[in-house]
């Protein structure tokens, strides 16, 4: 598998979990599991390999509003609305995959009521496709298995060859979308059956007794106590990082008379000479942050020889950020800012800014403290020649939660 081979997780949350008897009467996969739904769960074992490259999910049509609520604040794809069946739904899922700019090599089928799929399961499906075409986990069958024809034994099974198929199941991409296409007419019960079908050999890996899926109420509250266990060894991770940054002042020769300082535009008779919009306070922002989760620094993800950036919104760059957030399974504590200029004030423009930066990075203004400062005229800053910017980030990382034993 090359470096940039681009991976996709496919999840199908369209079910309706009719054998799941509830009396929310909700579908299973918005049920609450611990502080969240079953589906956030299953999403974000996916969302937090750093080997996976998004994630997308199918959905009943019907569950719009339930999606949106159980992975907000999540980097997803947008999701794709699906069809009667699952298998109806999975070759929907595959073809708005298909087209996509960036067309997946290798694509991840999971049910959204598997909500423990380990870090280790994904990583042994991603590796055993670096030399097969297709790789399940599966189990094998420990209990004897007996066909019954009207509550009576017609036979016993040999169960030394029977296994439990389990997701996710992993495809080279074009490969199950050729196949979900030539046999889309006939039923199959999961993915691989579909490749079985056309020809294509399907290998296995050991699968866990931890990634089951949630179909009875025995299985739910299985889960619920798996959940229970796993938050009393649940461990939380305080990172501080610090940002600084500058950019120099020239009087505004042209028009431009604004500056941008926390998304805010401000106006100035002097503008910030940059190789993006120059807003210092965002790019403290993102320094702090890099720093409280050791990925270096501003210049190491936005470098200033990429034309790609040139005369950027900083706030765009802090969406970029937001997400390597989310990716970590981190939470922002707080934000102390500091301002560092002779002039403008920024008294007047610490609640829009304050109010900016909280709805760029989804979280409370509670969280967030602004300061502005001068030099007392002192040096390059009182000299009205720059404006800097410091700020301190103090962020919250959740341990992942190992569902292997």
């Amino acid at each position: 598998m090359t470096s940039n081979s681009r991976i996709i997780a496919l999840i199908t949350a369209c079910g309706r979990g009719t054998r799941l008897e509830n009396n929310a009467k909700i579908p299973k996969q918005y049920l609450p599991l611990g502080n969240v739904t079953i589906l956030r769960h299953a999403v974000m074992n996916f969302l937090n390999n750093r080997n996976i490259d998004d994630v997308i999910c199918v959905i009943n049509e019907d569950d719009v509003e339930l999606y949106n609520e159980a992975v907000s604040g999540l980097d997803l794809m947008n999701p794709v609305i699906g069809g009667r069946t699952r298998q109806e739904s999975i070759l929907i899922g595959l073809k708005s995959l298909s087209n996509e700019e960036d067309i997946p090599e290798y694509v991840l089928i999971h049910d959204a009521v598997r909500p423990f799929t380990s870090k280790k399961l994904i990583n042994g499906i991603i590796k055993k496709l670096e030399t097969h075409p297709a790789v399940i986990p599966a189990i094998a069958v420990d209990d004897t298995v007996k066909k019954i024809s009207n509550n009576l034994i017609q036979w016993t099974l040999e169960r030394d060859n029977l296994w439990r198929a389990q997701t996710p199941q992993g495809f080279v991409f074009d490969d199950i979308l050729n196949s979900h296409i030539a046999f889309k007419d006939l039923k199959f019960t999961d993915d691989a059956a579909v490749h079985e079908y056309a020809g294509i050999p399907v290998s296995i890996i050991p699968g866990s007794q931890n990634n089951f899926k949630i179909t009875t109420q025995d299985d739910y509250q299985r889960a619920q106590e798996i959940i229970l266990n796993s938050n009393n060894n649940f461990q939380v991770q305080y990172r501080c990082g610090n940002g600084f940054d500058t950019h120099k002042l020239e009087i505004a020769t042209d028009d431009n008379n604004k500056i941008r300082l926390g998304g805010v535009n401000i106006e100035f008779n002097k503008k910030l000479i940059a190789h993006s919009d120059g807003d210092v306070v965002i790019h403290s922002i993102m320094d702090a942050i890099y720093g409280a989760l050791c990925l270096g620094d501003i210049g190491d993800h936005f470098p200033d020889n990429n034309k790609k950036w040139e005369n950027a919104n900083s706030l765009d760059m802090l969406k970029i950020v937001k997400k390597t957030i989310t990716k970590h399974y981190a939470e922002i504590e707080n934000l102390d800012i500091t301002i560092i200029c002779q002039e403008p004030r920024i008294s007047p423009f610490k609640s829009e800014i304050t109010k900016t930066i909280a709805k760029t990075l989804e979280i409370s203004q509670n969280k967030i403290n602004i300061k502005g400062t001068t030099t007392e005229n002192l040096g390059f800053l009182g000299r009205n020649e720059a404006i800097a910017c410091l700020t301190t980030c103090m962020i919250k990382i959740n341990t992942e939660l190992n569902y292997e034993n």
